[in-house]
């Protein structure tokens, strides 16, 4: 028995292994693709060499490594136990008396070791990638683009030049009819500079651009030597060849990345704790130094002392000063000169004020973005095992394996556990919300999920029966299944057409009977539908006599008579009447009005169902009577 249960393990952990090495790399490849869209601009037309690239793709993978683990197990649990259920190999397995709990128990203990690493690779070897990532960025962004010069447009990336090409040789790279701005040494010295044909290229190291010009004229701006000369002075110049060397850097050179090292995310969770202490002290410092600074700046004008000031601050003084009395006494140049020193001095402290402000809100925005990242390393991580209990449970459930259903499910899934994290996390980086209940929310919301899903999975509950909610909705909406007789393959007995033809004029008779006697095309009594207190026997007596008949009718070799019964409908012979067989029932929905103002009008439906469908069946009855006396006078 050991040995079978250790051959279940090694079973399932290869059927989940083979699925999560496939979807680890595809949502990898996803999550790289999106953050590289975010940056194609900083890569676009820079001339960057496959090792950079390499790089680049590289450290973003390792970053994206911790994100990517969740959705993988999440999809590949989906697809393991679907496959499972869908091949009957989960039933037989709890057939054989293993529940659910000890099934998945290979898959938990590897699902933890995954926890491990995420948070292994998010506190140790995500910090140091991102900041080799980040480096690599600002460097991208720094390199120049590759010299690329359009037709019909000027051009302006080459620091102090723009150029104008009218047409251009792709192939040999000659450039016609140029035009040549030259603004390197200040719009006062301005060099123009015309060409018919010319090329261009780069030195080797990289640092220089090469123009080769032909059959052109170069008019330059000399600088005035008097500030009161009207007239600028100029040069023109006649050339038939001419070579200019322009400065242009288009190599790729890595910076010095130490000044991206105070980002939160490149930082272990040690470091963060050590920079969280730091940033708290200066702030509880700057704080104080405001404060300092507000009691001695504040009243320093007024012929109070600094301790009365202080004391008058706090409240601590009774008396008042009355400014009303004492700006009255004042002239009209006095006045006016007050106002203005005052509005003066508020504006200067309003600008001050803002201005600390600004520092504190900083400083406190940067201690809550290291806080966000402590505890994301432990949220993330602990989302594997999450996303595990939520996959494996919804597997077994809906018993459907392949990339169709499990992977639509797994997207709605990660869907909402990015909404809820991003939307929390940034409602708790704006400081309105508590850090730990911000970036803690997916975990509160998807982690009971996880618990109840694997909790009823593990009891076989009929909670996750799709067929029961299923039948729930048709009860509810009056959807009812059709009739479906086919012909049977072999027949034993024929039916007794004179027992069908009587009981079909019988079940004529009654359902004329009932629609003579009740009126169901019209609206249906409210006080009557919620005091009826027994089931409506007349129906229910029309449709035992049909269901009878119809399985007589079912041995006939006839393919029209079989099409006949096709027709008749399935009744349902209580919900024209009432909610419920319980008279006490009815009353308490029948008192709450939107309760019992929806069950009316569904009953009124049913009413209305049942009146046609009776006719349905008198009819039916008629074409069947027919058919069979046609048979008769056949033979």
């Amino acid at each position: 028995m050991k040995l079978r249960i250790k051959k279940l393990d090694i079973f399932i952990l290869k059927s989940f292994l083979l699925l999560f090495s496939g979807t680890f790399f595809i949502c990898l490849f996803i999550f790289m693709m999106q953050f590289l869209w975010r940056y194609v601009d900083e890569l676009v037309g820079k001339g960057l060499e496959i090792g950079v690239l390499a790089q680049f793709f590289f450290y973003s993978g390792l970053t994206l490594i911790p994100l990517s683990l969740p959705l993988a197990i999440l999809l590949a649990a989906l697809m393991t136990f679907g496959n499972f259920g869908e091949k009957y190999e989960l039933l037989s397995m709890k057939a054989a008396g293993i529940p659910l709990l000890r099934i998945i128990r290979p898959l938990i203990i590897f699902c933890t070791l995954l926890c491990g690493m995420s948070f292994y690779f998010q506190n140790v070897i995500a910090p140091k990638a991102q900041l080799k990532l980040w480096t690599l960025l600002v460097s991208m962004k720094q390199t120049s683009p590759e010299l690329d010069i359009p037709e019909g447009v000027f051009y302006s990336d080459i620091d102090g030049y723009n150029i104008y090409v009218k047409k251009k040789d792709r192939e040999t790279g000659i450039m016609k009819d140029l035009l040549i701005y030259n603004f390197s040494e200040g719009f006062e010295n301005a060099h123009i500079i015309w060409a018919t044909e010319g090329s261009m290229e780069m030195t080797a190291d990289k640092q220089h651009l090469f123009l080769h010009l032909y059959n052109g004229e170069q008019f330059e701006n000399l600088k005035s030597q008097s500030i009161d000369s009207k007239n600028v002075p100029y040069r023109r110049e006649t050339f038939r060849e001419k070579h200019i060397v322009i400065e242009f850097d288009g190599g790729f050179n890595m910076v010095d990345g130490g000044f991206l090292s105070d980002r939160s995310d490149s930082k272990n969770m040690i470091e963060i704790s050590h920079s969280i202490d730091s940033l708290s002290f200066k702030a509880d410092s700057v704080g104080r130094s405001i404060f300092n600074d507000a009691k001695r700046t504040t009243y320093r004008e007024n012929s109070l002392s600094e301790k009365d000031s202080v004391k008058m601050v706090k409240g601590e003084l009774p008396f008042t000063i009355n400014t009303d009395s004492l700006f009255n006494a004042y002239t009209l140049a006095e006045k006016e000169k007050t106002l203005r020193s005052a509005t003066e001095r508020l504006a200067s402290l309003t600008n001050d004020w803002k201005i600390k402000s600004m520092q504190m809100n900083d400083t406190d925005k940067n201690i809550r973005r290291h806080q966000i990242d402590w505890h994301k390393k432990i949220t993330l991580s602990l989302s594997c095992l999450i996303f595990f209990f939520i996959g494996a449970p919804l597997g077994a459930i809906i018993r459907k394996g392949g990339l169709g259903l499990p992977v639509v499910i797994s997207v709605i899934i990660f869907v909402l556990y990015y909404i809820i994290d991003s939307g929390s996390t940034r409602v708790a980086r704006s400081g309105e919300m508590n850090i730990i209940s911000g970036v803690w929310m997916s975990t509160f919301v998807l982690a009971p999920i996880g618990a109840f899903f694997t909790y009823k999975s593990n009891k076989d509950s009929v909670v996750f029966n799709l067929e029961v909610y299923t039948n729930f909705f048709r009860w509810l909406f009056g959807m009812r299944p059709s009739r479906h007789v086919f012909k049977k393959e072999v027949i034993i007995k024929d039916p007794n057409y004179a027992y069908v033809n009587s009981s079909l004029s019988e079940l004529s008779n009654l359902c004329k009977d009932y629609l003579d006697t009740h009126n169901l095309g019209s609206a249906p009594n409210y006080y009557q539908i919620f005091t009826n207190d027994g089931p409506s026997n007349a129906i229910a007596e029309i449709n035992e006599i049909m269901e009878k008949a119809i399985e007589e009718l079912t041995n006939s070799k006839d393919g029209a008579i079989l099409n006949y019964i096709n027709n008749y409908p399935i009744l349902s012979t209580q919900a024209h009447k009432s909610p419920s067989d319980h008279r006490w029932l009815n009353i308490i929905l029948g008192l709450i009005i939107p309760v019992g103002l929806f069950f009316y009008f569904r009953i009124w439906m049913f009413g209305k169902r049942l009146n046609k469908d009776l006719r349905r069946i008198i009819q039916t009855n008629t074409d069947i009577q027919n058919r069979i006396k046609k048979q008769s006078l056949d033979i």
